[in-house]
């Protein structure tokens, strides 16, 4: 395995991240009006891992990728993330009260006005990788499109939730577990690696080997997720812990065991290192990806 040691993951994410923000910050909710922005940028601003983000931006140095379309595609994967969220949260769905430390945005804002907000945030996700102008070519935008609004839709996230709220107190098996996990939380990930790499240009063996370093990491996530979910107090994880148990959820704790699940984690994240040796891009591209892969399955919220 490559030697991580010599690349400065904090201070790369620390740079890219402060990117995103600058450009999060000029850009969600601007103009909206009768509060409606307050309540986008509420959601978004101020919280959050940003891996998605974090993925794109890696992804594309990984294939020398086109800049600016890369800061465009982060920020919009960010925002579906955050509409999902806000919508997710609601007492129709998972009824939360809190989310990244803070109350959610139907808490603080009102449900129609959290309903609208992530409504807002899904369009302007799509404007967002649409710029007027040649900044970022036209072929690159549609191609950009398509991804995110297909790991988004009913063969990704939305289907995923869907999934999610009818398998409630239902026992799913391993195959079932996976599957919505595929959709509800890995599609988005996985897209967020497709978009960088969409940035850029890749060769066929490149691309399916990103995809499923995609593909593997987002179930790393969800796995850990788990865990966390088990063993993390609500002041580490930001958000109520002990929920899926509470709610009858199935997860990948209660299915394998705390032991199991935590062993899955680290062979997932053999597997998205092991695709990164197999892509084909210099190993030297791919640090970042092979970074962020060891700080999901590490992370402790």
């Amino acid at each position: 395995m490559h030697d991580l040691h010599d690349f400065d993951f904090s201070a790369w994410a620390a740079a890219q991240g402060a990117l995103v923000e600058q450009a999060l910050t000029a850009w969600v909710g601007q103009g909206a009006p009768a509060g409606l922005g307050e309540a986008m940028r509420y959601a978004v601003l101020d919280g959050g891992k940003r891996l998605r983000p974090l993925l794109v931006l890696a992804a594309a140095q990984a294939v020398q990728g086109h800049a600016p379309a890369a800061l465009r595609a982060a920020c919009a994967v960010e925002l579906i993330h955050a509409y999902s969220l806000v919508h997710d949260d609601m007492p129709c769905m998972d009824n939360d009260v809190l989310r990244r430390g803070k109350p959610t945005v139907h808490i603080a804002f009102g449900q129609a006005q959290a309903l609208l907000a992530g409504d807002a945030l899904q369009a302007q996700a799509f404007e967002l990788l649409t710029p007027a102008g040649d900044e970022v070519p036209a072929a690159m935008q549609a191609h950009c499109c398509r991804i995110l609004a297909h790991a988004a839709g009913a063969q990704g996230m939305a289907g995923g939730q869907a999934i999610d709220l009818a398998s409630v107190g239902q026992p799913l098996n391993e195959e079932q577990l996976r599957q919505m996990h595929r959709l509800k939380t890995g599609a988005l990930l996985q897209a967020s690696v497709l978009l960088g790499a969409a940035c850029g240009t890749t060769s066929a063996p490149a691309l399916a080997a990103l995809s499923t370093y995609g593909e593997v990491l987002g179930l790393a996530f969800q796995v850990v997720d788990d865990v966390l979910d088990v063993v993390a107090d609500a002041a580490t994880l930001g958000k109520t812990p002990g929920k899926d148990a509470a709610n009858d959820k199935p997860t990948y704790v209660a299915l394998l065991g705390l032991p199991a699940a935590q062993a899955l984690a680290q062979d997932l994240l053999v597997q998205a290192c092991a695709a990164l040796g197999q892509s084909g891009l210099p190993q030297d591209d791919v640090q970042a990806l092979r970074a962020l892969a060891h700080q999901v399955v590490g992370r402790s919220h």
